[in-house]
């Protein structure tokens, strides 16, 4: 069985990122393809690995503003060549599932979200994505371009994987189309090892872990601690992080950009994370799960199939300050059990994901090739 991966474009690293490793870890052999690389922006995650891009990679800045190119990625994802492959895996939440394949090649597309801004949440994209005044002019006419070219691209895929039931129901309301759900994966082993004394910390501070953009409110979380003056830890960046660096007091402290092993050391000392978001599963909280410790969490979203109330964490209901500060005042670490939470989290293991994404692909493949044998094909 001759398989090519897909991406949108590895410019970041994050949760879709780590599933693709994952898939790549499966499929050794298989090339990955993608509308443009940066090697280091990826922190050399696929270093090494047989990457091929799209016309985009030649085009001076696109890989450090690709959110200026949104016209050309349909046409980049779709000028990818797959014609020599029985299968191609899709790894998407944008334009890699719009990709053109034989009737002979099997496309299955596991997809992490809808377009983002082209559906349900193009209100919040246009309010809060910084741009000058002439492209949000334009903006409206680019996003009903962009969904409809989406909607057509959703018929391409011959099956559909996804990452939770949240965006499964999404999946169902704009694209018509079901998809099984298989959650993605956190490397237990990595987080769930012993930290010495003098790695951890004294457990004096909360943490929070992800891209600084505007939609993972790190905001909320910063007007709460600046509030309470509670210590917070914030790994990660992003086109916020000087507003956000801004807003914060002395109490918070901006870690920028970590490695694993920092990850797993912040993890371990922490008293635990703060996810306050509304994502579409997100890995913040099984990596924290995994350390052992506890997870505050909006009550929306992927998180409520990762966490369990009272068991793995808390949740606040509403997205504002008040909601998260009583969550917090009302929170005691005494309560969590660190040795149950890491058996919960082993639950989202890597080789799990791996069997399950194996099994998958060669019984949907089979099945692919029995359909077009009783076609004819």
């Amino acid at each position: 069985m001759r398989i090519a991966l897909v991406h949108d474009y590895l410019n970041q690293y994050g949760g879709a990122e780590r599933v693709l490793e994952v898939f790549s870890e499966l499929f050794p052999e298989a090339p990955i393809y993608t509308l443009f690389y940066d090697e280091k922006l990826t922190r050399g995650a696929f270093s090494g690995k047989d990457i091929r891009t799209s016309f985009l990679q030649k085009i001076p800045f696109s890989r450090k503003y690709h959110q200026v190119f949104p016209v050309l990625m349909p046409i980049a994802a779709e000028s990818l060549d797959f014609s020599s492959y029985d299968v191609v895996l899709s790894d998407s939440a944008s334009f890699a599932k719009g990709i053109i394949t034989k009737p002979s090649t099997m496309h299955i597309c596991y997809l992490h979200t809808l377009l983002r801004y082209a559906w349900d949440k193009s209100h919040e994209y246009l309010s809060e994505f910084p741009m000058p005044r002439i492209m949000k002019a334009f903006a409206p006419f680019v996003l009903t371009y962009l969904r409809m070219w989406d909607k057509d691209a959703s018929t391409r895929p011959d099956a559909y994987l996804t990452n939770s039931h949240f965006v499964r129901s999404r999946i169902q309301k704009y694209y018509g189309v079901d998809a099984e759900v298989i959650h993605p994966s956190v490397d237990t082993k990595l987080f769930n090892g012993e930290v010495s004394p003098s790695e951890s910390n004294s457990e004096d501070y909360f943490l929070m872990v992800g891209r600084l953009t505007p939609y993972k409110r790190f905001n909320l979380a910063i007007e709460v601690f600046n509030t309470l003056g509670w210590k917070l830890k914030i790994i990660g960046d992003g086109p916020e992080k000087k507003r956000l660096q801004r807003m914060a007091k002395n109490n918070i402290e901006f870690l920028g950009t970590a490695g694993d092993e920092t990850l797993r050391e912040q993890y371990a000392g922490s008293r635990a994370v703060v996810f306050p978001q509304e994502e579409d599963f997100g890995i913040v909280p099984l990596e924290a799960m995994a350390s052992g410790k506890p997870v505050i969490a909006f009550h929306a979203g992927g998180a409520l199939e990762s966490v369990r109330e009272g068991e793995t964490g808390v949740f606040f209901n509403e997205p504002t300050a008040e909601s998260l500060e009583r969550a917090l005042r009302e929170f005691d670490p005494n309560t969590f059990d660190s040795d149950k939470i890491k058996e919960h989290a082993r639950t989202f293991d890597k080789e799990v994901f791996k069997t399950r994404i194996k099994e998958f692909v060669e019984e949907a493949y089979k099945d692919f090739q029995n359909d077009r044998s009783m076609q004819g094909g």
